[in-house]
This record gives C-alpha cells, sequence and structure tokens, in this order.
C-alpha cells in the first residue's frame, strides 16, 4: 500500500506522477495551460477549507482528524499538480524554491534583533519599521 519515506524524495514523486499519467495516457492533456488551471483549482479547494474559519480555528484545523485529512489530501493535490507542471516546463522546483529564497533574502533583509526603531539593519541600510514589515509581508511570495 504505502510506500517508504525514501521514496518521498521530489525527484522520485515528479517521476511517479508522469508514470502514472503516461499509464493512462494522459500526456495530451498534461499541458502547462491545463495544469496550471487544475493547480488552481485544488488551491481553492484548499482555501475553501479555511474559507469561513477563524483565525484560532484556522490554527486547529489539524485537530481534528477529517479536517486533517481533507486538508492533507488538498495539499497533495496542489503538490501533485505542480510537480506535474514543473515537469513539463523542465523546472526544478527546489532550484527554483531555493533562487527565489535568495532574491527575498536580498530584497528584504533581516532587521537587527534588539534595536530600537529608526536604527539601521545588518546590511546598514535602515530599518523597514512596522508598516515596512507589513508592506513585505503583502510582498513575499
Amino acid at each position: 500500500m504505502g510506500r517508504g519515506t525514501a521514496d518521498h524524495g521530489v525527484a522520485e514523486l515528479q517521476r511517479r506522477l508522469v508514470a502514472f499519467a503516461a499509464a493512462r495516457d494522459w500526456q495530451p492533456y498534461h499541458t502547462p495551460k491545463n495544469l496550471v488551471a487544475a493547480l488552481s483549482v485544488e488551491a481553492a479547494e484548499l482555501l475553501e477549507i479555511f474559507q469561513w474559519l477563524t483565525p484560532e480555528q484556522a490554527e486547529r484545523v489539524m485537530e481534528d482528524p477529517e479536517s486533517a485529512h481533507r486538508v492533507a489530501d488538498e495539499v497533495a493535490d496542489v503538490l501533485a499538480y505542480l510537480l506535474q507542471f514543473c515537469a513539463v516546463l523542465g523546472i526544478d522546483p527546489l532550484a527554483a524554491l531555493a533562487a527565489k529564497i535568495d532574491r527575498n533574502e536580498v530584497r528584504f533583509p533581516a532587521k537587527r534583533r534588539g534595536g530600537e526603531d529608526g536604527e539601521d539593519g545588518e546590511d546598514g541600510e535602515g530599518g523597514a519599521g512596522e508598516e515596512g514589515a507589513e508592506e513585505a509581508v503583502r510582498k513575499a511570495p
């Protein structure tokens, strides 16, 4: 039934998804447009679980076995379509993520801890302050 944790690497999961689709002759339907549309739908289904929850209820969603199962299933669907999308376009998802984190670390430098408002951050530039931090959260991927 299940597979060991050794089979849970991204490349192996991607290979299994491609093989699954090939065994069913689904490749003609696995175009970038179709896969990204399916990814969007699955992400919306994940959102639907949380849509009307309070922040407190959302934080506890994994405490209920039924809700936890639904969340895990939708996360799996989102990841499956993302990995298939990356396979079709030849994107290494982990390399893409690492590069994005690198860019964001430069774009949004960490504010020095323990400093007073207005003090320079570690990079020698002025700190973002609370307003800047809120803006960074809105812009963060």
